[in-house]
């Protein structure tokens, strides 16, 4: 049924509002260093959510790494909605909050999108590895 519904929310042109503009207030947010304490500590599963392209740069070790364009296909991957947390990230923060607001509106309460996305951390030096 997520699925379904998710992929309803991206064919209804959601999606197209993702690749440009700003993030949404609407979406609920954690900060970089939240997102990488997460991940380190496994308390949080972090989607990167970018193209293959933009994986080839570099990835945070352990983040899951799903194309906007494979969501729907692979949600049973996700935690189940309301359980562990899910952190969306993709390089600025402006896809991964439409994705997390799309995921809110079908029962996903526990996404969340990181603020400042793969480019801050790559700015910052973190440790980053190849898919």
């Amino acid at each position: 049924m997520y699925r379904k519904n998710f992929l309803t929310l991206l064919l209804g042109g959601c999606l197209g509002l993702g690749i440009h503009g700003g993030a949404s207030a609407a979406a609920p947010s954690v900060t970089l260093e939240d997102a990488r304490t997460a991940l380190e500590k496994s308390t949080a599963v972090v989607v990167d959510i970018r193209e293959p392209s933009e994986h080839a740069t570099g990835v945070a070790k352990g983040a899951v790494l799903m194309p906007i364009a494979q969501i729907s296909s692979r949600l049973g991957e996700l935690p189940k909605p309301g359980s562990k947390p899910l952190l969306v990230i993709c390089n600025t923060q402006n896809r991964s909050s439409r994705i997390v607001e799309q995921l809110q509106a079908i029962g996903y309460t526990n996404a969340s999108y990181v603020v400042g996305g793969m480019s801050q951390w790559a700015q910052r030096r973190w440790p980053m590895v190849k898919p």
